[in-house]
């Protein structure tokens, strides 16, 4: 069922670009939403705040921000099972998004999570129907990688700022740090 109004959470503007346009051909009436107490340090944190600000005033969307930078209540939830975050981190931001959406009146919500190809399709929409049924708003679900190559291209003709690790603390260790046995060597 396609929703009049959709409460649309954003994790960052390149991966919002295709779905919003996607949207929009399909008439639907787009609220944005930003809330990532995931990303962590706090500077990229800010990076991608200030890129979702230049994805929405080029895509003339209405937004609502909750601007919480929460390093610690993010470590206190997932540091105990880190290899269980992204399922704390799913069920924390589409929360948060259900909740906007009754809040402003919106018929449905989803999340740009759903572009990604390194992010957990059954797990979101699984969540995200616990949620819909909790809160009595449908979560909308597209499987909108089919336009990954797409989005990559319009969100480096936009000059938007593109993350290299989906956001979290032990992602960025994931992407960075040296891998267990390799070994660190001095120059």
């Amino acid at each position: 069922m396609k929703p009049e109004k959709l409460l649309f959470h954003i994790c960052c503007g390149p991966c919002a670009i295709f779905p919003l346009r996607e949207l929009k051909l399909q008439g639907i009436e787009v609220l944005g939403f930003f809330y990532n107490h995931n990303i962590h340090p706090y500077l990229e944190y800010r990076k991608r705040l200030e890129a979702v600000h230049q994805l929405a005033s080029h895509a003339g969307i209405e937004m609502a921000y909750r601007n919480e930078y929460d390093l610690e209540g993010f470590l206190a939830a997932t540091a105990e099972r880190p290899t269980e975050r992204c399922r704390y981190c799913y069920f924390s931001r589409l929360n948060a998004a259900a909740a906007a959406a009754r809040e402003h009146g919106c018929d449905a919500f989803s999340s740009s999570l759903l572009y990604s190809r390194y992010q957990n399709h059954e797990t979101i929409r699984e969540l995200g129907n616990q949620l819909a049924e909790q809160y009595g708003i449908p979560f909308y679900y597209d499987d909108f990688r089919r336009g990954w190559q797409e989005g990559i291209k319009l969100s480096k003709e936009l000059g938007l700022y593109r993350q290299q690790y989906c956001g979290c603390i032990y992602s960025e260790k994931d992407r960075y740090a040296p891998k267990e046995g390799a070994g660190v060597t001095a120059s």
